[in-house]
């Protein structure tokens, strides 16, 4: 497919409930939900965005807590997911690939499984996990500690509850009987994007794509987590390779 000139973005406020939410549209093609990580992260995804922005349109907003959205306290995940819903309803998807960065690959699944029919692929960045391990956990604190971890001069504005409301919420998620079975059930495709040089281990992301039936591992390997500050290139190749394994050849 021929590249094309994006189409601005759009800003807009979406009402969920009672709360306003933070959202923009931007490019053209496929509409593809964009979450970011944290919990607890405003919106940060624009330089990915701008990727595949000839391929798809891209909508991406703010949870609620995050940036320019509301700061009202409900945090949970189940409204974090109904909120994302009202952001895709707003924009005049009626499908849209879902995807996401760091935690976000995890609320981008969660929705995939709630919303089965909206959702025709998924693509994870340098995220994607189902455990709370506390050997990963471990390791993780342990490179933090020794090495650091350079993401680019990012701040985020957040209420502070917005993390701990929402970590909490997803460890209860994942403990629900049903997950594993309703993981193995989940036909789409989905490929997950990591670099071997993340602080963070990668085997929990491993063993989601294996748990996938359609699911694909790619790892970066001298890439960290904000994979597009150091390999922009690489994470654009695999990026439009996902969109077209998802939508096929020709597909928009």
């Amino acid at each position: 497919m021929a590249d094309r000139a994006p189409e601005r973005t759009v800003e807009r406020y979406v009402n969920s409930g009672s709360a306003r939410l933070w959202s923009a549209a931007s490019g053209r093609g496929t509409p593809l939900l964009m979450f970011n990580g944290g919990p607890g992260c405003d919106d940060y995804l624009g330089p990915v965005a701008a990727m595949i922005e000839d391929l798809c349109r891209v909508i991406r907003f703010e949870p609620r807590g995050c940036g320019r959205s509301d700061w009202d306290g409900s945090y949970d995940l189940d409204t974090l997911l109904s909120d994302a819903d009202a952001v895709r309803r707003t924009h005049n998807a009626e499908t849209c690939i879902v995807a996401g960065h760091s935690f976000g690959p995890c609320a981008a699944l969660a929705y995939a499984l709630r919303y089965p029919s909206r959702v025709i692929g998924l693509i994870g960045i340098a995220g994607g996990s189902l455990v709370n391990d506390r050997t990963w956990s471990e390791a993780y604190h342990k490179a933090l500690e020794e090495f650091g971890e350079d993401l680019g001069g990012l701040e985020f504005t957040a209420d502070p509850a917005v993390n701990r409301e929402g970590n909490h919420s997803w460890r209860a998620y994942i403990r629900r009987p049903t997950l594993f079975r309703n993981i193995a059930g989940l036909d789409i495709p989905a490929i997950f994007i990591n670099g071997g040089q993340d602080i963070r281990p990668n085997w929990p992301t491993q063993q989601l794509a294996a748990l996938l039936p359609r699911g694909h591992y790619v790892e970066l390997p001298d890439a960290p987590h904000a994979i597009w500050l150091t390999h922009a290139d690489e994470l654009r190749a695999k990026l439009r390779q996902a969109i077209q394994q998802i939508i096929g050849p020709g597909g928009s």
